[in-house]
């Protein structure tokens, strides 16, 4: 398999794919398209890909598109439990998060843009992204009840797809500096400390963004 991602340091769906790849214990190799460029802004880097957007997946010759659908795909190929709670009131809730993760929380995604060579000491949120987190502390409370029932530390227990799908709000969180309860911050602390997480860190901060296109203020180097 052949997993096509963007720049590292920005691209949070490609993060939610490569996870996704990682969980399959599928062997993959990983191709970057880089996003700071003039190429990609004018729409010339994305005549490849099949919807014009990181990341995707190349199955042999089958193309496998948008986060949410590589992880059922490797769900399919590897096996749901890997990716899925077994209990059947679990599962329902790691699919509606999971989905509400995938179309929801726009404030949140516009304000604060996913950005891992930058942190923003002195980001004041609105009340929409607030609300947004809010939401989303919810929902891992939620989880946390049937995560609880085991010694792991991700949402429903074991690592699986509602962690890769939620992953990009862990950075935005710990970057921005939003403000979270217990719950959030023990898993917050904990998705920061998972080896795949540090991994992606550490290859995002030896990217050279050449033109910075993305612009964010206030920001100072992470």
């Amino acid at each position: 398999m052949r997993l096509i991602i963007g720049t590292r340091t920005l691209s949070s769906w490609s993060l939610r794919g490569w996870l996704a790849a990682k969980q399959s214990g599928l062997p993959f190799t990983t191709e970057l398209i880089e996003m700071d460029t003039p190429e990609w802004q004018g729409g010339e880097a994305k005549k490849a890909l099949p919807s014009g957007k990181v990341p995707v997946l190349f199955d042999g010759a089958t193309p496998v598109w948008d986060s949410l659908a590589i992880i059922q795909w490797l769900a399919d190929k590897g096996g749901h439990d890997r990716y899925w709670p077994r209990e059947l009131p679990a599962r329902a809730l790691a699919y509606a998060a999971s989905a509400e993760m995938h179309s929801g929380f726009a404030a949140l995604r516009s304000g604060c843009p996913m950005h891992l060579q930058q942190r923003f000491p002195n980001f004041a949120p609105s009340e929409v992204i607030l609300a947004d987190i809010a939401r989303i502390e919810a929902l891992w409370t939620a989880a946390r009840v049937f995560g609880a029932e085991t010694d792991l530390p991700w949402l429903f227990g074991p690592f699986g797809a509602a962690d890769i799908m939620f992953a990009p709000v862990v950075f935005r969180i710990a970057h921005y500096h939003l403000p979270v309860g217990p719950v959030g911050r023990a898993y917050v602390d904990a998705m920061l400390a998972h080896p795949w997480m540090a991994e992606w860190v550490k290859d995002a901060r030896t990217e050279t963004l050449r033109f910075n296109l993305y612009p964010i203020p206030g920001g100072v180097p992470a």
